[in-house]
């Protein structure tokens, strides 16, 4: 089995101080050190990044735009760009999953109850076997709840969602067990 660790819009426009996020830092770590163990293991690193409309801070054109620099990019990794929550609507991942021969997702990333959200949900729609790690992603606070009643909220919903190869699997970091 090959698995990709899918890095959801780890972008500086999500990250500024107008946008404080749950752990930022913390989670930076995280997800450096899982991309390192799933290179090793011979998976893929896939970066989605979003491509917001003019005037957003996600524009192409932006500063916003650009994934953190505190992330490990190696040339051997993926990116590929988005312009909806869902990373898989109109875009080449669920080509470039294939074309890798993937067998198996980690989805990571920014923010829990978007783009984080909705690709997991479609990922266990198209039948892909889905590990989310609980301490993998993050969001802001929100009017009406905090980030970690957000993050709460989403693990229980993925470990309990139903699909065809679903539900997700949730547990942290450090608990992923690749594959091989």
């Amino acid at each position: 089995m090959t698995d990709a660790l899918i890095v959801i819009d780890m972008q500086q426009g999500s990250f500024g101080p107008d946008s404080a996020r749950h752990d930022a830092a913390g989670l930076v770590e995280r997800l450096n050190h899982l991309a390192r163990d799933v290179r090793t293991d011979g998976g893929a690193v896939i970066f989605v990044q979003h491509d917001g409309p003019p005037g957003d801070p996600h524009h192409p054109d932006e500063p916003g735009w650009r994934l953190l620099p505190t992330l490990e990019l190696r040339p051997d990794d993926t990116v590929v760009r988005k312009r909806s929550c869902d990373a898989f609507l109109d875009t080449v991942l669920d080509a470039v999953l294939r074309e890798n021969g993937i067998d198996r997702l980690i989805i990571t990333g920014c923010a829990t109850d978007y783009c984080v959200d909705t690709t997991v949900r479609s990922a266990l729609a198209r039948g892909w076997p889905t590990v989310v790690p609980s301490d993998g992603h993050t969001t802001a606070d929100r009017p009406h709840l905090s980030a970690t009643q957000i993050i709460a909220h989403h693990n229980a919903i993925w470990a309990d969602f139903l699909a065809p190869k679903g539900p997700a699997r949730v547990c942290l970091c450090t608990e992923v067990v690749l594959s091989t």
